[in-house]
């Protein structure tokens, strides 16, 4: 199992390498450059080359790609383009908590409400349940993110007016108990926003696996020896059930956080995502930079775990 762990880790350390170059190639390969959109034409030339010199843009290709992967290294992703003066590391880093408990909450709804509704509707097939939870899965597949979050908003916000409709606080200055509780708020549509489609999408492959796991010959065999139902579904079906979850949690750690760029859009709020829009629209390359390789990097770390927890999993996948 430990090999098979090191050799995992092993073949991580040249996927990041790739990263690295896939994502400063790419802003590289596009059109234009920092000043573009903002160049005043009655702009003395030899300050725009200044400017340009200063920011290392007239250095040759290679050069400025090790000058940006030493900065990464260390943490330096030089300096925002918008915010003048501000480093990029602390942009993301004030922005990045509100991101990750927007994916945690998610993931948090996605899992509690998808794996016991699957098992449900494959222990009792067919039923008004069954069908319901049927119907709620293409609902979730075929609703766009931002159209619910919309819908969402004019329901619970505006209508009932039991839920905010952006922010992550109602007011500064709250702490404690409150606080906790009105981040919980201010979290809960954009959380059943960005996790309708995951949940969706987990609780047909829970349906679906179960129901084959169920199948089974060793399954018949465990019930013809006297094994309680109980016991035959969490100590044998889940444990094979949820090999496919477990390959979608090691995606779902960097799809959450780049689905949060519309809905963090949508409900104003204060993460990551908007971050990135903002970058995009007024070409900040090294902000764009760095969410990409960080976004990219979550991916390959959730992958990264996913294959650990399958060695935990499935005992056949243990290559020594």
């Amino acid at each position: 199992m430990y090999q098979y762990i090191i050799r995992r880790v092993l073949v991580f350390i040249p996927m990041l390498f790739v990263l690295t170059i896939l994502c400063f190639g790419l802003i590289k390969a596009a059109p234009g450059d920092p000043f573009s959109s903002r160049l005043d034409p009655k702009i003395n030339p030899e300050v725009y080359e200044k400017q340009r010199e200063a920011l290392g843009l007239n250095d040759p290709i290679h050069i400025q790609y090790l000058n940006w992967v030493k900065g990464a290294i260390r943490g330096d992703f030089g300096e925002s383009m918008i915010f003048k003066g501000r480093a990029v590391s602390d942009l993301i880093g004030e922005r990045l908590e509100n991101t990750l408990y927007l994916g945690l909450m998610t993931l948090f709804i996605t899992i509690v409400v998808s794996i016991p509704i699957g098992i449900y509707s494959a222990r009792h097939p067919y039923t008004p349940l069954d069908y319901g939870a049927t119907a709620f899965g293409f609902f979730g597949l075929a609703t766009p993110n931002f159209f619910f979050g919309l819908v969402a908003i004019y329901i619970f916000s505006i209508t009932l007016g039991w839920l905010p409709a952006q922010g992550t606080v109602t007011r500064p200055g709250m702490e404690g108990f409150e606080l906790f509780i009105d981040k919980i708020r201010h979290l809960i549509l954009p959380s059943l926003t960005l996790g309708l489609a995951g949940t969706a999408t987990y609780m047909r492959y829970m349906r679906s696996e179960v129901l084959d796991v169920l199948g089974s010959d060793y399954i018949r065999t465990a019930r013809a020896k006297g094994m309680t139902e109980r016991s035959v579904l969490y100590k044998h079906t889940l444990r094979n059930a949820l090999i496919p979850i477990i390959t979608l949690l090691g995606f779902e750690v960097g799809t959450l956080l780049a689905g949060a760029v519309i809905t963090e859009g949508v409900f104003q709020f204060p993460g990551l995502g908007r971050l990135f829009l903002q970058s995009i629209g007024n070409r900040d390359y090294p902000t764009i930079m760095a969410i990409n390789l960080m976004l990219g990097f979550l991916v390959l770390l959730g992958n990264l775990l996913a294959d650990i927890f399958y060695s935990i999993v499935d005992p056949r996948i243990r290559y020594d």
